[in-house]
């Protein structure tokens, strides 16, 4: 099921406007193409595979909740937890799963978008309203969000990478910095 999950979150990544796809040996690699120079770099996903990622989204949500994180508790041989944040506009809950790494008694985020332009909403939630909700299988625990320092950042990075190198690609091909996101338990 994991597997499932994977190819259809990497076609919604692959099917931007501005990306092409090239046969790597692993998977498929996600090039960036530039229309414009004068454009920030970065994946711009269409209308549609925004539509898509948002069904996979939800999707595996329910599954893992479902199932305490049986089914959709790996991705990409690393671990995923949910994370419920508050809708800066709407005021509603919103979840999605996601990556992380665990820092003692911390939880740490990569807020990468799969390397668009924009941050992810879960960190536009966050840093309008930081305290949240994650589970981690069948455990649920409210925490507090902060973006790394620079310090924190560098000493995090080579942990992340080495859980998901799609982090350090990701880096490459977007021009903004892409936080990491530390959650305390409060």
């Amino acid at each position: 099921m994991d597997s499932y999950l994977l190819f259809l979150v990497a076609i919604a990544y692959c099917r931007s406007s501005c990306t092409k796809l090239r046969r790597n040996t692993a998977f498929f690699e996600v090039v960036t193409i530039m229309p414009n120079q004068d454009q920030p770099a970065g994946r711009r996903p269409s209308k549609v595979v925004a539509l898509l990622q948002n069904v996979v989204t939800r999707v595996h949500s329910v599954l893992y909740r479902s199932s305490n994180g049986v089914i959709g508790g790996r991705l990409a041989n690393s671990p995923v937890l949910l994370l419920t944040t508050t809708g800066r506009r709407s005021g509603k809950q919103r979840t999605v799963p996601l990556l992380y790494l665990i820092d003692g008694v911390n939880v740490v985020l990569v807020a990468s978008n799969g390397g668009a332009v924009r941050h992810p909403t879960w960190w536009l939630n966050l840093q309008t309203t930081p305290e949240a909700w994650i589970q981690i299988k069948s455990i649920r625990r409210r925490v507090r969000a902060e973006r790394a320092s620079a310090a924190e950042k560098q000493r995090l990075w080579p942990h992340l990478t080495a859980m998901y190198q799609g982090y350090e690609r990701y880096q490459r091909i977007t021009d903004r910095d892409i936080p990491v996101v530390i959650l305390r338990a409060i």
